[in-house]
């Protein structure tokens, strides 16, 4: 099992919370989600690879700025679009 968070930009209110929790959680793989609007990031657990947990991410209209697994390797991201569900 991996853990790795995603410091994820365009989060700014509770629906943008349960909107990528509801996401990210849908992936194959993924068998827990924590998302930190105050820090801006996902932290994930099971066995998604992370680009499936990116793409998920970016389809739900968020930026992907980094991501990082639980022993520290930054990981290569690609970015979305970014910005709030309720712009």
């Amino acid at each position: 099992m991996t853990v790795t968070t995603y410091q994820v930009q365009g989060m700014t209110c509770g629906h943008c919370v349960s909107s990528v929790k509801t996401t990210v959680g849908a992936v194959p793989g993924v068998t827990g989600v924590e998302v930190d609007l105050q820090a801006g990031s996902v932290t994930t657990t099971g066995t998604a690879t992370t680009q499936a947990v990116s793409r998920a991410i970016t389809d739900a209209g968020y930026e992907i700025v980094s991501a990082d697994d639980a022993v520290g390797r930054s990981l290569p991201m690609a970015s979305g679009a970014g910005g709030c569900c309720c712009s």
